[in-house]
């Protein structure tokens, strides 16, 4: 008689207790990790499916492998307050990384640009700059965004170092602070041609972050289309009554 019980693959339940201990504290941040031989000694498994605990660690996030030196639990994923009006180079500074910013190219465009966010359609009036930036924190993508930005309220943005933070062009070069942010958040899944932008092998759960950025009562001076890894990130919401 046999049983129909499941059974997870042997690489899968040495990965859960690793990160178990992660998640409890017993791991620290740059704690080294057990070696191919150590997990191989220890679970009596093969140098294969050592090999691939490492690869799945390593690709949830959950530690970094420094070559020559061994594997080490990384920082846990960035929070982000969605209750407050602060970009991604401020989240990341006070995260304990270091930010970075890759131009991927930018379009002048003269029409206007709609979104509907939570149930609401926005639109920010022609005619405004459209960018597409890739947000790295310590070497590694952590989100990817297309922003629409308005070339009424900020004329000849596009010929300023648009690798700097945003909120410091607006706030420096235009006086511009932002006073309100209305966005919505959706679950998606980065596969197909977004393996490589992020680098990595395999489909991985992200967060689609679609907003309208006010600097004063309906006056919209930027839009955004952003993609933030779900395995880095993590968002934060307060209520009160």
């Amino acid at each position: 008689m046999t049983s129909d019980k499941y059974s997870p693959p042997k690489y899968f339940q040495i990965c859960r207790r690793i990160v178990g201990a992660i998640q409890r504290g017993e791991l620290p941040p740059g704690a080294p990790v057990a070696s191919e031989n150590e997990i191989i000694e220890r679970y009596g498994v093969s140098n294969t499916t050592a090999r691939k605990v490492l690869h799945e660690l390593e690709q949830e996030g959950w530690v970094t492998r420094v070559k020559g030196k061994g594997t080490f639990v990384r920082d846990f994923p960035v929070l982000r307050s969605i209750n407050r009006i602060f970009g991604f180079t401020r989240n990341m500074i006070e995260a304990g990384r270091k930010p970075a910013t890759r131009l991927l190219g930018f379009h002048l465009r003269e029409g206007d640009h709609s979104q509907t966010i939570n149930g609401r359609l926005y639109t920010l009036k022609g005619p405004f700059c459209e960018i597409e930036r890739l947000r790295l924190a310590d070497g590694i993508p952590m989100m990817k965004e297309t922003r629409y930005l308005s070339l009424s309220l900020c004329p000849n943005i596009h010929r300023r170092n648009l690798e700097q933070s945003l909120y410091q062009i607006f706030d420096k070069h235009y006086g511009i602070r932002l006073t309100e942010i209305n966005q919505m958040l959706s679950a998606v899944v980065l596969e197909g041609e977004w393996l490589p932008v992020f680098q990595v092998d395999r489909p991985i759960p992200a967060f689609r972050v679609e907003g309208a950025s006010f600097c004063g009562k309906d006056l919209i001076v930027e839009m955004e289309n952003s993609v933030y890894r779900g395995d880095r990130y993590r968002f934060a919401a307060k209520a009160v009554r």
